[in-house]
């Protein structure tokens, strides 16, 4: 009979030759481009999806807009996938005027169709392109997707061809996405569809000899042409072929102007300066808001109101090992989150002003207030 060193000694053995050919094979096949995406089975067929990276939580969305979580089953996700294809005969087959719209280095889609007809086709684009949905509220207009991991930037080699599904959650990339969308009624008819995406990256905590004692997840820098991938396969998923799409997104943008200032009234007081007028400076500040650790509730573009929530994460702390945080249904956001105005007025044809007021409309005369008016400078600066 074989004895456990012998057998020790073969696995140790076929370790080492999968090594050597996954070695060989990756120096001569390069890892698949990152302008490839794919988030297809990113949530539950590898288990507990990313639910909030310790150092990106979000106010817990409203229960009645929760459609799924990151505890979703495989089947629940097949159902959800299964009824968008269903509804697939449903898309639209073009709408005259859909174009996108650029200001400096943003750009967004214009659909000549009221929001409350685009909604549902924009609900059934995320759940089709492999996205558990954390909110919907077809009331705001506002939707915004789970962390999801990008598989395509994951090498397809041979080794891993071979060896399959078997192994395939030993393959990571570190990497996690979300995207909000935002449905905007500009005028009658008329609606512009913003898409914002926000990613984290796992990083090593290290100790004084650089050696990794566990890993957490920390933000990394907005991904402009990832939301242009996604504004394009909307424009496609809402009737235009993919060659009009693609060029429509691919047109150059503009220059970056900086068009925010922060304004500092005494030791905790301030506003922004914005040198645009309310439609622009709106549409930023929804765009900041959307692009940071902001969950809007509701918005009144009359009065110029975002309603908000905000999570400080040094309210949280981060004491908790990784898998903790990643896993953890305990809901400590919800506790910590603070409920906001963002104020956007009008001072003149190309100028306006936004403040922070908190839950009742008074001033936030407080650091608080003033950390958010700085943090939404810095976004719209960037």
């Amino acid at each position: 009979m074989m004895n456990l060193f012998s057998i020790l000694r073969r696995y140790v053995s076929i370790l080492a030759l999968i090594f050597i050919a996954s070695t060989a094979l990756t120096a001569c096949k390069s890892v698949t481009s990152n302008d490839t995406v794919d988030y297809k089975s990113s949530g539950a067929v590898r288990g507990p999806n990313l639910s909030y990276p310790p150092d990106l939580i979000t106010a817990q969305a409203d229960r009645r807009y929760i459609v799924q979580d990151g505890t979703a089953t495989m089947s629940e996700y097949n159902a959800a996938v299964k009824k968008s294809s269903q509804m697939r005969s449903n898309v639209m087959t073009g709408i005259p005027g859909m174009r996108i719209a650029r200001d400096g280095e943003r750009r967004w889609l214009v659909v000549e169709k009221p929001a409350p007809e685009l909604y549902p086709q924009v609900k059934d684009f995320w759940q089709e392109n492999g996205f558990l949905l954390v909110v919907d509220s077809p009331s705001t207009g506002i939707m915004e997707t789970d962390w999801a991991e990008n598989r395509a930037k994951i090498a397809q080699d041979f080794i891993r061809s071979a060896i399959g599904s078997a192994l395939d959650s030993i393959y990571d990339t570190g990497e996690r996405d979300k995207y909000k969308t935002r449905l905007e009624v500009s005028k009658p008819g008329e609606t512009e569809i913003y898409i914002t995406q926000r990613g984290a990256i796992e990083k090593c905590v290290t100790d004084t000899t650089g050696a990794c004692l566990s890993t957490i997840w920390t933000s990394r820098p907005n991904d402009p042409e990832l939301e242009a991938v996604f504004l394009a396969r909307l424009m496609e998923r809402l009737g235009m072929t993919q060659e009009q799409a693609k060029a429509m997104v691919a047109a150059p943008l503009g220059p970056k102007t900086p068009k925010a200032k922060f304004v500092q009234e005494g030791s905790n007081q301030g506003y922004i300066e914005m040198s645009a007028g309310f439609d622009r400076s709106w549409r930023d500040i929804g765009l900041a808001l959307d692009r940071s650790n902001f969950t809007v509730e509701d918005r009144n573009r009359s009065t110029g109101v975002y309603y908000v929530r905000y999570v400080n994460p040094k309210d949280l702390g981060d004491t908790k090992g990784f898998f903790s945080n990643l896993f953890s249904s305990k809901d400590e956001s919800g506790m910590k989150a603070k409920k906001y105005q963002v104020v956007v007025k009008s001072t003149g044809e190309n100028s306006a002003n936004v403040y922070v007021q908190n839950a009742d409309g008074k001033p936030e005369n407080t650091p608080a207030g003033f950390q958010l008016l700085t943090l939404l400078t810095d976004q719209l600066t960037q």
